[in-house]
């Protein structure tokens, strides 16, 4: 039975205690910072990192060979009269060395992302269409002594040539961040599992070649080279397999081709 005393308190509520929140935002804090470092979400954020920079680059150098186009038909023109035959087939000269150019790029781009390396060809076609340009856009400027006009038709090709070759590196750099994250997280047995930060030493990185060298210790002649065996045999993940697998297979038919 409860007493007027006891009816006149007032009723008290429970709140929980500063070291209840305090571990209730570790934990939140934890969850998110788990997420935050899981490789799917670092690939997403390189992905659009990666987007952006292919925008801006292919912006600037757009812009930048659409800058130097007027240049280059005032040279291609020599003086013609305006609205004659050469003065219109001089507007193809630029647009001709800057599909050639930006398809060149473009291949460079797809093929970065997978890390494959191009050939000599491709580099000198690549600085063979951008000196071209620099050569025409700033000949009249050398002809006439104008240092002044040198300078102002140099900087655009000059920002093309640069950019041209920074964007594939960067590119590929950007891959490397992707593969670091699939990396970690193979070295790991399960990318949820903890829920309280820990320290933990780092894992060490391991390379394609790294992985080509423990498929080749597995294989025997009895083994089919597959994706699926590559990746029981190593370890790596499903997107790696298929390189290995080409890499292996063509080792093995080049060695059974010695042997012949």
């Amino acid at each position: 039975m409860r007493t007027r005393d006891q009816d006149s308190l007032p009723a008290t509520t429970s709140t929980p205690s500063r070291a209840s929140r305090l571990a209730d935002d570790a934990a939140e804090a934890a969850d998110v910072r788990q997420w935050q470092t899981h490789p799917d979400v670092v690939a997403l954020q390189v992905e659009r990192v990666r987007a952006q920079v292919d925008r801006l680059c292919w912006a600037g150098i757009i812009l930048g060979l659409a800058f130097t186009t007027a240049n280059v038909q005032w040279f291609a023109a020599s003086g013609a009269e305006p609205g004659s035959l050469p003065w219109l087939t001089a507007w193809l000269l630029d647009p001709t060395v800057c599909l050639l150019l930006l398809a060149i790029l473009r291949a460079e781009q797809v093929i970065a992302r997978y890390q494959v390396r191009t050939g000599r060809w491709v580099r000198a076609a690549k600085w063979l269409t951008l000196s071209a340009t620099y050569v025409m856009n700033t000949w009249s400027s050398w002809s006439v002594g104008s240092p002044a006009g040198v300078v102002l038709h140099s900087v655009p090709p000059l920002v093309v040539f640069v950019a041209a070759e920074a964007v594939t590196e960067l590119r590929d750099k950007l891959t490397e961040a992707v593969n670091v994250a699939y990396s970690t997280a193979m070295t790991s047995t399960d990318v949820r599992e903890p829920k309280v930060p820990r320290r933990e030493p780092p894992a060490k990185r391991r390379w394609f070649a790294d992985y080509l060298a423990a498929a080749r210790h597995a294989w025997t002649p009895e083994v089919v080279v597959t994706p699926a065996w590559v990746r029981e045999a190593t370890g790596c993940s499903r997107g790696l397999s298929s390189r290995l697998a080409a890499a292996l297979s063509a080792e093995i038919t080049r060695e059974v081709g010695d042997v012949r």
